[in-house]
């Protein structure tokens, strides 16, 4: 899976004690999903949620989706068998809870190593203290398997000792530094779980502030707010019909041997053919994904 290329419009928090919604997610819309092991288990549930998770992966049916599983803290009596568990599994990637050094991270690198978990699977870190925000550079570059953050704004305005309020004035700053740690060292970056189910506008207003923030998508905790996760975070059909126009100029300019072209009286340069591409492609992506998912309807 590319760290940034693959849509992570919205990726669904799936408790791994749920057998049930654990299939359910195989169906759902969404890009990605997690399958929790941590917060969403309670600690007598621990054990056969392992189990579930790993069953349920095994089994496959999720198609083009992104199947990460979050793992309990190595400090607790059920991490290391979690990450035990997951290694060994088809997952796409073990996400760490509560992230607060680069040790952390170089602890599950050298632990998946040394067990040979399955090549290609990636580690995704959790921020969520004050820590790991003020620690977030460090974070992101602590492990070449590394493909992405997740903000777990909750957690971090518990700790903030802060107030949830819909324009989220209390967590900006650490929203806009997990996306500066992020894209300085080219990882995927998802943002918060919106709280309150019954506060559709709410929800839709995030979303679109964090597509704003420079987030690729939203985490979510139920499948009703999938649709408009993926409306928001989508390239517009507009992005895409522009886009296609600067690439097609710029090539037509680098076989007369210019290096900048005007489109529609705008400056375009390499970097804007670069983000055109992406956004193209992301766009294809996204097709081949509803695609799949209208063919096992």
């Amino acid at each position: 899976m590319s760290k940034t290329n693959q849509p992570r419009r919205s990726v669904l928090y799936v408790p791994g004690s749920n057998q049930r919604a654990l299939e359910k997610s195989k169906t759902l819309a969404a890009d990605g999903l997690i399958l929790d092991l941590e917060d969403a288990v309670a600690p007598d549930a621990k054990i056969e949620a392992r189990q579930f998770v790993i069953d349920s992966i095994a089994k496959g049916g999720f198609g083009k989706r992104e199947v990460l599983v979050r793992v309990n803290s190595l400090s607790t009596p059920w991490g290391y068998e979690d990450l035990m568990a997951v290694a060994k599994s088809q997952a796409d990637g073990v996400v760490i809870s509560k992230v607060q050094s680069s040790a952390q991270v170089r602890q599950v690198e050298a632990i998946l190593s040394g067990v040979h978990a399955n090549e290609g699977l990636s580690i995704w870190c959790m921020m969520e203290t004050p820590r790991s925000i003020l620690k977030s550079d460090e974070i992101a570059e602590s492990s070449n398997q590394l493909a992405g953050l997740i903000m777990g704004t909750s957690d971090l305005v518990k700790d903030l000792h802060a107030i949830h309020k819909p324009s989220r004035l209390s967590v900006l700053t650490s929203l806009s530094m997990g996306v500066l740690a992020a894209r300085a060292h080219g990882l995927a970056i998802l943002d918060g779980v919106h709280l309150d189910l019954n506060d559709d506008e709410g929800f839709e207003q995030s979303c679109l502030q964090g597509l704003e923030l420079g987030f690729d998508g939203k985490t979510l905790i139920h499948p009703k707010t999938i649709p408009v996760a993926n409306r928001v975070f989508a390239p517009s059909v507009e992005d895409v019909q522009w886009s296609l126009k600067v690439i097609i100029a710029h090539a037509e300019a680098t076989q007369n041997g210019q290096g900048v072209v005007l489109v529609d009286g705008k400056l375009i340069e390499s970097l804007h053919v670069d983000e055109a591409r992406r956004i193209v492609a992301m766009s294809e992506k996204i097709a081949q994904m509803s695609a799949e998912l209208g063919a096992s309807a």
